[in-house]
């Protein structure tokens, strides 16, 4: 069975801005609420059990994991572009994970408080509805008996001109799902058919749901909810092999799961051209001020429907009433070689990971950070370092980026190459060759230990433990710098000398951090590295907390409650790699 609330015109996905609990709010009797307040509410109600922990909390849902057996995808169609789903399932091994990590620090412990045999769904039904609205309702009778522990909410193609947005929710009873809904609905303001009683759209559906099996599909309308339940029959989007394949690359299950399809990509295009005919510099190429687009128009209206008729008026005008634009070949290249997107976010063994895969659709800029140089040169640093960042350069990538640059506003790459002549004119730099010799082959920037902001402050730059590690040839990096300091002046010159080291070029703030970077060291082979930086990585971001007597707590010191918060933070790193048609990342952030 299926219910379709009346009320006003659907929404559009235009209008997502609209879709907030806060229209939840009343200050009187209940009345029947007009229709476009009716809808208001449902999509309110349908973010409730449907999108839920995105909206309302991401302290509930990060208590939480993707568990095995059915999922979401299972009741959206092969269709589908885009894809979120959250498992609120009170028990398995993530739950403990995320409780025991979380409940570390005590601004969780102290506003959310959580226990391992909580029901997260009545938590976040309680948040939501702690306001006082929806009164008369009640959990245990009225929502747990029905609502399973998995939600999604998604963007599926229907043949459209636009995506149509749905949420997905598990129902554990099909029957007391359809009751509970209508009650929903009805006691928090709405009303649970027409006023004829007939439940058709056509008298004025303000928003609708079916529900199928052990999955309610809640959309804008009952009838667009149809359409995406039988739209499975031709495949669902958990038997597609590109969501396989993507979800696969991002790794293990977590807590939430993410995707983007290929399909979303046409989409970008469409976007692409619209910017374009708006007279908008696009960052896809579209020329500017290129579609005779009325400024005064837009200013000088009044009304919404005014303004549409700005748009309208601009399209007919510039675009022979299509509204398209033709994209650069480069850009649309890019655009037809995505293939698709997926992350997922976990709790591991005291850390929280976020992993992602995504197509290699700009391998024209990738190819150039391939190299393990920069990671290497990381794992030689000091044991005791701070933070660092690493990454690698090869041979040609200077004059690659520019070229890469230029499809992608190819409209500015003449006045790109006079920039750049009058730069060498006035710098005596040249490009891109003198860039190239500075950065070398793989580049290292380090803070290490012996952070002191007294002596910083009354010392200068020189008791900044901060220096950077070049792979490449000393000599010609320091001429590149000389040419540089002509240009700074004295002040810096003193900031831009290189001494060599095991096949490095070394530049430091303060000498004695210098002397420790001339040397190899053991960073990568401590454990907190380790644990933070994957294997496979080429370029690399590593935070040490515990470093220099915790030196983030010893910082924030003069304001307790913050260090307190921070005290439990360990190491941070964020991991990046490309194999083959594949870019991969990895964020990981450890406790104590």
């Amino acid at each position: 069975m299926s219910t379709t609330p009346p009320g006003g015109p659907g929404n559009t996905p235009e209008h997502s801005g609209e879709y907030s609990p806060e229209y939840l709010d009343s200050s009187g009797p209940a009345t029947t609420a007009p229709a476009n307040d009716n809808k208001k509410r449902l999509i309110a109600l349908g973010a409730i059990v449907a999108g839920g922990a995105i909206v309302a909390g991401g302290a509930w849902a990060a208590t939480s994991f993707f568990a095995t057996g059915s999922q979401p995808a299972e009741a959206l169609p092969g269709s589908t572009i885009a894809y979120a789903s959250v498992d609120l399932d009170p028990s398995g091994g993530q739950k403990i994970e995320a409780i025991k990590t979380l409940r570390k620090f005590p601004g969780f412990t102290d506003k959310v408080n959580l226990d391992t045999d909580d029901d997260l769904r009545e938590r976040m039904f309680e948040e939501i509805t702690k306001s006082g609205e929806c009164e008369g309702l009640d959990y245990a009778d009225d929502v747990k008996p029905w609502l399973g522990s998995r939600a999604a909410i998604a963007a599926v193609d229907l043949g459209e001109d636009e995506p149509t947005a749905v949420g997905v929710v598990q129902v554990t009873d099909s029957g007391k799902a359809d009751e509970g809904m209508a009650k929903l609905v009805e006691t928090c303001g709405g009303s649970t058919g027409a006023e004829d009683g007939s439940g058709d759209d056509a008298a004025g559906g303000t928003g609708g749901w079916v529900v199928d099996g052990d999955w309610m599909v809640i959309a804008e309308t009952e009838d667009v909810a149809q359409k995406v339940v039988d739209a499975t029959d031709d495949g669902t989007l958990a038997a597609d092999s590109a969501f396989g394949q993507w979800t696969g690359e991002a790794g293990d299950d977590g807590f939430m799961s993410f995707y983007v399809a290929k399909g979303a990509a046409k989409y970008l295009e469409d976007a692409a051209g619209m910017g374009s005919m708006l007279g908008v510099p696009s960052p896809l190429g579209a020329a500017p001020g290129s579609t005779g687009f009325d400024e005064n128009c837009i200013t000088e209206a009044t009304t919404p429907e005014e303004m549409e008729k700005c748009f309208d008026e601009s399209a007919d005008d510039s675009t022979g009433g299509t509204g398209s634009e033709e994209l650069p070949a480069e850009v649309q290249q890019m655009i037809n070689d995505f293939d698709g997107a997926a992350a997922t976010v976990r709790f591991n063994d005291g850390a929280v990971e976020v992993e992602y895969a995504m197509s290699n659709y700009q391998s024209d800029f990738t190819k150039f950070l391939s190299s393990e140089e920069g990671v290497d040169m990381v794992s030689d640093l000091p044991e005791d370092t701070i933070a660092a960042f690493g990454f690698s350069l090869s041979k040609g990538w200077a004059q690659g980026m520019l070229d890469y640059v230029k499809t992608i506003v190819p409209d500015e790459a003449a006045t790109i190459d006079d920039q750049l002549a009058q730069f060498e004119s006035e710098t005596g730099l040249a490009f891109p060759e003198d860039v190239e010799t500075l950065l070398g082959e793989g580049v290292t920037v380090s803070v290490g230990s012996g952070i002191d902001p007294d002596a910083i402050a009354n010392g200068g730059p020189g008791e900044i433990p901060v220096g950077i590690k070049i792979k490449g040839d000393a000599d010609e990096i320091q001429a590149v710098l000389d040419k540089i300091s002509a240009l700074a002046g004295p002040e810096a010159e003193q900031y831009l000398q290189v001494t060599e080291g095991d096949g490095y070029a070394v530049l430091a703030l303060q000498d004695s951090y210098r002397d420790t970077l001339e040397s190899d060291s053991g960073l990568g082979s401590s454990d907190l590295y380790s644990k933070v930086i994957d294997d496979d990585a080429q370029t690399v971001l590593f935070v040490n907390f515990d470093a220099d007597d915790d030196w983030l707590v010893r910082l924030s010191k003069d304001e307790p409650e913050i260090s307190e918060n921070l005290a439990p933070l360990s190491a941070f790193g964020v991991s990046g790699w490309v194999d083959d048609d594949v870019v991969h990342g990895m964020l990981k952030l450890t406790t104590n």
